[in-house]
């Protein structure tokens, strides 16, 4: 798709498998933030094949993996926003790979929780 920034820009391409590949985010939340995207233009996690969703998912395990040799990590959070109400700014599929560090924030009780900052806290 042409008006896509992740179909018609040069990426810088981490790892790769048949069907997707992995980035840095250009905005990461946190050092070694990954995005995980399928090749073909799809609109939201929804919209992945059988395929893509496995190979998918084997990015995910092998960020974790790279993510892990390189940081002192503590934990992950890992995501897809779909649809813009849910926050989703680029209309390409991205599964979000978040590493987490000790004292990254103050209390981070109720994880994605917080996409609803009243809800976060329970």
């Amino acid at each position: 798709m042409e008006t896509c920034v992740f179909c018609r820009s040069k990426l810088d391409i981490v790892f790769e498998n048949e069907t997707c590949f992995a980035i840095f985010d250009c905005n990461p939340v946190t050092q070694g933030h990954l995005l995980i995207l399928p090749k073909a233009h799809r609109e939201d996690y929804f919209s992945l094949t059988e395929r893509e969703l496995v190979d998918t998912e084997n990015l995910v395990k092998l960020g974790k993996k790279y993510l892990d040799q390189r940081y002192a990590l503590e934990g992950y959070n890992i995501g897809f926003n779909c649809g813009v109400v849910a926050g989703q700014a680029i209309l390409h599929c991205h599964c979000h790979l978040i590493p987490r560090y000790q004292g990254d924030v103050a209390d981070p009780k109720g994880g994605v929780r917080g996409v609803i900052p009243a809800k976060q806290k329970y």
